[in-house]
């Protein structure tokens, strides 16, 4: 389950099959509690009342920070994000190995999420939904010893995430009204990064695809953009490449 506070997507997956059962996407109203919402949610979804035999919860934010392993204490985790999100003294943080590339992901669970989840579902593993997407995406390019930027686009934000190798050069996250707010971020990580928009390659995954006004007008002044192939996952659940690139992050956790 990959939980926000606009609305929660959720995948049921057998994996001794390697079959997904379903994948559902619910917007939450704005102006509703969100216990409202989510008591709804089960309501509308009995499945998500069956036993399960492991339940995953991500926090899908970005009031994160990635840091290097060895520079993490515990004791301090609010202090690595207090220069890109605010914290409060009321704030819980969590951290997440991501993977075996010595960095820790720090971040702020919905709680309020949490708490309502754990009557539910009973007990759960939950992450930081951009610990899986780092991960996965270094997993990916350990082997390519060349700086690539990859970015998973959402409605209303996209992550970004550049990388040479199996090294993490950067990860950030932007909020987006129109296309044109798109390609400006985009183009000012390539110019903070001396990345050349003629020569690097970036690659484009989660809600997108080369109809999109997004995609239309990145293609116009990057040269090497493409959809990132996500056809192995698409194997190894047996559903489309659409549905892959789209639930990229569901179906890695």
């Amino acid at each position: 389950m990959q939980a926000a506070a606009t609305g929660v997507s959720f995948c049921v997956l057998d994996t001794l099959n390697n079959e997904i059962k379903q994948i559902s996407h619910v917007p939450f109203n704005k102006t509703t509690p969100l216990e409202d919402e989510l008591w709804r949610m089960f309501v509308q979804y009995p499945e998500l009342r069956m036993g399960f035999d492991d339940a995953v919860v991500l926090h899908d934010n970005a009031f994160n920070a990635f840091v290097p392993t060895a520079l993490f204490d515990e004791d301090f985790a609010g202090s690595y994000l207090q220069y890109n999100t605010r914290v409060f003294d009321g704030d819980v943080y969590a951290w997440d190995a991501v993977g075996s590339y010595d960095i820790t992901n720090v971040y702020v669970p919905l709680m309020n999420i949490n708490n309502y989840l754990i009557d539910r579902l009973g007990s759960f593993d939950y992450r930081n939904a951009n610990s899986v997407l780092v991960e996965k995406l270094l997993d990916d390019s350990k082997n390519a010893f060349e700086k690539q930027v990859f970015i998973h686009v959402k409605d209303t934000h996209f992550e970004i995430v550049v990388t040479n190798g199996p090294k993490l050069l950067l990860f950030n996250s932007f909020e987006y009204a129109l296309p044109e707010d798109f390609l400006y971020y985009v183009l000012f990580t390539l110019e903070q990064l001396e990345l050349n928009p003629e020569t690097v390659k970036v690659w484009m995954l989660g809600s997108i695809d080369t109809q999109s006004p997004l995609y239309a007008l990145a293609y116009t002044y990057i040269r090497h953009i493409a959809l990132y192939d996500a056809a192995p996952l698409a194997a190894k659940w047996q559903t489309s490449h659409e549905n892959a690139l789209t639930n990229f992050i569901l179906l890695h956790t």
